[in-house]
């Protein structure tokens, strides 16, 4: 159950973030939303994953989730560079992630 809250988090963190592009470029109500909205649900679905793992696995899962999310996101739809070192790079984050995983 822990992971999944994990899994829930990261992905209301890319939301979050896409959100924050958004509003960045357009402040409209529904940029806003997904942006405060994004990052309120990734925040309780991480405490949520707390009472399952430990704090620091937990922690360390989303922050590296929620990274290559966030690059992958803008590179692949607001057109952010999409060179061969930032995609090394991208493999690198969710190749430390899958480790985490599977040691904890």
């Amino acid at each position: 159950m822990g992971w999944l809250f994990v899994c829930l988090a990261a992905a209301s963190e890319i939301t979050g973030a896409a959100g924050l592009k958004l509003y960045s470029q357009r402040k409209t109500i529904r940029n806003g939303i997904l942006y405060i909205g994004g990052f309120g649900l990734s925040f309780a679905f991480l405490y949520a994953s707390f009472h399952y793992l430990q704090v620091s696995i937990a922690y360390a899962v989303w922050v590296g989730i929620g990274t290559a999310g966030a690059v992958l996101i803008n590179m692949f739809l607001f057109g952010e560079s999409k060179n061969f070192w930032r995609i090394i790079s991208v493999i690198l984050i969710i190749i430390g992630v899958m480790g985490l995983e599977a040691l904890s």
